[in-house]
């Protein structure tokens, strides 16, 4: 499968931001200014939509309208990126009347995390590439706040693709952000601990394939309609999975990969990859690592190669993935890179 490539942004180009499922902007204008202040500093300009700032309730009621607002930011010439507000949990009920014809014709960045996934699903089941990384109010907003190697990392992958990359771990992270209705915590993260990097769980050889993944939750949200994949769309997938601020039990973890087993997921894929669990205690993530493994083998994938506490989803500082470019996991020299540019 040949996967579609947006252009690379360069200073002074049109973005737009969208809010695809909760109004948060709304809710929280200072938190979604202060994201913005991050592409301003980049020279890019900002073209906002009905919906941007539209209060949650009136949001919510109105799925046709966000999608609308999707439809016209992929048909507008003049916008080169499409960055989320931020997450939510409804994203999915405006898939049903996004227009195909104008996102495969107009391809270009987006970006966001969470309840984006839906979106990400939706583009790479059209052979698009998208970008699983920061929303405005969730990732942007904080980047003072976060190792300066994380904004030069995103810029990077908005603005100098190279045939190649190499990803490295942060070494440290925090689980969310202080009470967001306190004027005080505006741009602010919870406290940042140590981080031991990613943990291999298994496999001992090198593998590739195209990116593929997104929240666990939401995918969850997303098996038996019609924007879930086909059996075949899995073939040579590195998959990834991250979970959110919800916090899934590991019995929920447990339950929702074996269903993933039962639809032949893991005789297709060539990898798989774990986000660091948000909210966990250490020993909670021991034990997580511990029923992946299990479950690998039970779908009799012991040499799978798995990799988790990846830096991806709802814990800060994320590592940007481009869903759909070619990715490549080494387990004998513990390294993950992209293999091929992930822009034009």
């Amino acid at each position: 499968m040949n996967y579609k490539k947006p252009k690379k942004l360069k200073q002074g180009d049109t973005v737009a931001i969208v809010s695809p499922s909760w109004g948060g902007p709304s809710v929280f204008p200072d938190i979604y200014e202060n994201g913005l202040k991050v592409l301003r500093e980049w020279n890019l300009k900002i073209k906002e939509f009905p919906t941007t700032r539209m209060d949650p309730d009136s949001l919510r009621a109105n799925p046709r309208v966000r999608a609308k607002d999707i439809n016209e930011a992929f048909a507008d010439p003049e916008i080169k990126a499409i960055f989320a507000s931020i997450g939510g949990d409804d994203s999915i009920r405006i898939l049903p009347f996004l227009d195909k014809n104008i996102i495969v014709n107009n391809p270009k960045i987006l970006m966001g995390y969470s309840d984006t996934s839906t979106l990400h699903v939706f583009l790479s089941l059209q052979s698009l590439v998208s970008f699983y990384g920061l929303t405005i109010m969730a990732g942007f907003s904080q980047m003072e706040s976060l190792p300066e190697s994380l904004k030069s990392h995103v810029h990077e992958m908005l603005f100098k693709p190279k045939d190649g990359y190499e990803y490295k771990a942060y070494g440290e992270y925090c689980d969310g952000y202080p009470n967001w209705s306190n004027e005080k915590n505006l741009g602010k993260v919870n406290p940042i601990k140590k981080d031991d990097g990613w943990h291999w769980l298994q496999g001992n050889k090198k593998v590739q394939g195209k990116l593929f993944g997104g929240c666990f939750e939401i995918l969850e949200m997303m098996k038996a309609t019609d924007f879930w994949p086909s059996r075949d769309f899995w073939k040579e997938k590195i998959f990834f999975l991250e979970t959110s601020e919800s916090k899934p039990t590991i019995d929920n973890i447990d339950t929702e990969l074996r269903n993933y087993g039962m639809l032949g997921v893991f005789n297709e894929i060539n990898g798989l990859i774990f986000g660091r669990a948000r909210d966990y205690s250490q020993d909670e993530k021991k034990e997580l690592e511990e029923k992946i493994i299990s479950i690998a083998k039970e779908f009799n994938k012991p040499d799978l190669p798995i990799v988790a506490n990846f830096d991806v989803g709802h814990t800060d500082p994320q590592l940007v993935l481009p869903l759909g470019v070619k990715v490549e996991i080494d387990c004998q020299n513990k390294k993950i890179g992209l293999k091929e540019s992930w822009l034009e």
